[in-house]
């Protein structure tokens, strides 16, 4: 069956960096737009990047542009969000996700001083 885990989030300063990754397996992972979402505490999910199965094609949403980089590896098949320049209001739960399939468990990312 389909499973994602995600992994590489914690407690980082503002102005810092962080690298999620994502390990996809149980599909043909290089056919999937994938996608990254996150959820901060009291709020629904928020849509933040995504790109498509041959790794072309990247968006992000306004409020991370510039600083959030969405990429993947098909050797490996795994999803990765580097993320630069941490602000506080980047602090959720990240997840990925398959394009209209699966969501990970999620991987907490808090950016506090």
């Amino acid at each position: 069956q389909v499973q994602l885990v995600e992994s590489g989030g914690g407690l980082v300063q503002p102005g810092g960096s962080l690298r999620l990754s994502c390990a996809a397996s149980g599909f043909a992972f290089s056919r999937y737009t994938m996608m990254w979402v996150r959820q901060a505490p009291g709020k629904g999910l928020e849509w933040v990047s995504s790109i498509n199965g041959a790794g072309q094609n990247p968006r992000y949403a306004d409020s991370v542009k510039g600083r959030f980089t969405i990429s993947r590896d098909a050797a490996k098949d795994t999803l990765y969000l580097q993320m630069n320049s941490l602000k506080p209001e980047d602090t959720a739960v990240y997840f990925c996700e398959q394009a209209g399939g699966s969501r990970g468990q999620g991987t907490q990312v808090t950016v506090s001083s």
